[in-house]
């Protein structure tokens, strides 16, 4: 069958917008964007963008930041919304630009962050013709995204992109993608739409109070499963009391999109990633009510090993959805069971010191301890050597802890990045284990090039030492093949050279009292800063 082309139309892309009797699609773009309160975009664009990107360069407001790869653009609108409450835009080329990204937004959406994922594609008239970054950018974008839309005219790319922001804000949070065919962009007739109301945020029933609390006062044990908004310290503080007022046991998932926790804050334990000290530890349970969580879950399946970290018999009761209005829920719980005046965990006043000797995870999570500037952001990724750092900073000083949520690894450099950049005055603090970390180190070169206040931890143990344990945990025998698949040394990789290149200073330390030393000086000058660690 024959396909007979389109002529595309002819506009000038040039032109002073305020001079033109209409604007382009990728003005109204931007106009309605900066109207929803979006005003940070994280970019890598390529040619089907570049009405997008000229517009941006007329239309003043919006923070525009370069990522070298699209991992690291989606990773940090990641951090950037976790830190900030509110969505940045990110910038992608096509469909084969969506799939750079899609593991970091695979994790965002497993941590529910408002992201507003704007894609460029193909002209609608160049489509038919399968050119060769023609892709399905839609069905490649639908599930990671709670909304999706391809813009087919430049008269409504301003109601779409106000579409997109209220179904990114919306209880609890998401990806929203819009795709954007490169004519809609340049096509005359765009409009600015007015920012849409927030969608109302469900509560939660009087009977799931009533059912709640009933099973807190049946006398059998029970665990309180916290996740999302209940992890911030005022919701986190009514869940104490209601454990203290019952004997309940408070828990979160082993990965969580940010907890407010430190010095004078109450803590709170989170599942282990291993499955049997997971089933250990919580052994006995007889009831697992979920406060914006799911049902607990191994990361993965073992042979002969139940993928339920808690007792197969216990039950299952969800006091509120992740769409729920969390913070309410457990104030009315606590109401409920007459917790509120219930006396809350004594917060201990410590004196701490940094280690001193040998590196071990316990030495680190003691010099974190001492250090850890005031009102930090620490982003941890770090599962093997990491084991220590949470549990071991619980009297540090005050904090928020992120984490990659998803389990795709590589988001932990592009998270500090842009948690750096919506938390101006707050130093952020990159735990980050060498193997994921070169999944996107490019993030360097952008905390270098926006002067990003960021001290980054490089753990350095040349291997995926998570995989090690694996292979044990899976029952395997290995030979040298399996484990110089595990190995990412011979050669070495230098970080403090990888760091340089991207235009951060580092240095290295192969003992705590060099580190301590070192993260000390990071914390107290402007800019990013690596250490490599050397474990």
């Amino acid at each position: 069958m024959e396909t007979k082309a389109v002529e595309p139309k002819t506009v000038s892309a040039h032109r002073d917008p305020e001079q033109r009797e209409s604007m382009n699609g990728a003005e109204s773009l931007v106009k309605t964007l900066l109207a929803s309160g979006v005003d940070t975009c994280f970019a890598n664009p390529g040619t089907s963008e570049m009405h997008f990107v000229a517009a941006l360069d007329r239309i003043p407001g919006m923070h525009c930041v370069l990522g070298l790869f699209e991992g690291v653009v989606t990773g940090a609108a990641d951090g950037y919304a976790r830190m900030a409450g509110k969505p940045a835009a990110t910038l992608l080329h096509c469909g084969p630009g969506l799939a750079n990204g899609l593991a970091n937004l695979h994790n965002a959406r497993r941590a529910q962050t408002p992201i507003v994922n704007i894609i460029g594609d193909q002209a609608t008239y160049h489509r038919p013709f399968d050119a060769p970054l023609t892709a399905d950018t839609e069905g490649w974008a639908r599930p990671v995204s709670v909304w999706t839309r391809t813009a087919t005219t430049a008269a409504t790319v301003g109601a779409d992109a106000a579409a997109a922001v209220q179904a990114a804000m919306g209880a609890p949070g998401g990806v929203a993608s819009l795709i954007l065919p490169s004519d809609v962009c340049w096509d005359e007739g765009g409009q600015v739409a007015a920012p849409l109301p927030a969608l109302p945020v469900p509560q939660v029933s009087p009977d799931a109070i009533q059912h709640a609390a009933r099973v807190l006062r049946s006398g059998e044990p029970t665990l309180i499963v916290l996740a999302g908004s209940a992890l911030l310290e005022g919701a986190l503080t009514n869940a104490h009391r209601i454990a203290a007022a019952t004997d309940a046991r408070l828990i979160t998932p082993m990965s969580n999109a940010r907890v407010t926790r430190g010095r004078g804050r109450l803590a709170v334990d989170r599942i282990p990633y291993s499955g049997d000290i997971a089933r250990g530890k919580l052994a006995g349970i007889r009831h697992v009510v979920l406060v914006g969580a799911p049902p607990p879950v191994t990361f993965f399946a073992y042979p002969g090993k139940s993928p339920r970290p808690y007792p197969e018999d216990a039950t299952i009761h969800v006091l509120a959805r992740p769409e729920q209005d969390l913070g309410d829920a457990l104030a009315r719980l606590a109401d409920e069971v007459g917790a509120r005046g219930a006396e809350l965990p004594a917060t201990a006043s410590l004196t701490l010191t940094p280690a001193s000797g040998a590196i071990t995870s316990e030495a680190v999570a003691q010099s974190l301890s001492a250090l850890l500037p005031e009102q930090a952001v620490v982003v941890e990724e770090s599962v093997s050597f990491g084991r220590a750092f949470y549990p071991g900073t619980v009297h540090a000083a005050p904090h928020d802890w992120l984490q990659l949520t998803g389990g795709a690894i590589g988001e932990g450099l592009p998270l500090a990045t842009g948690a750096a950049i919506a938390a101006p005055g707050r130093r952020v603090v990159s735990l980050q284990a060498d193997g994921s970390g070169m999944y996107t180190l490019q993030s360097l070169w952008t905390m270098a090039r926006e002067k990003l206040d960021v001290t980054i931890v490089l753990l350095a143990n040349r291997k995926y030492a998570i995989l090690l344990g694996e292979l044990a945990g899976v029952g395997a025998n290995p030979g040298k093949t399996a484990l110089d698949m595990l190995d990412i040394g011979n050669p070495d990789l230098d970080w403090v050279k990888l760091a340089n290149g991207m235009g951060v200073e580092g240095a290295r330390a192969t003992d705590m009292d060099t580190f301590n030393d070192l993260f000390r000086m990071a914390n107290q000058r402007k800019g990013p800063f690596l250490i490599e660690l050397v474990i």
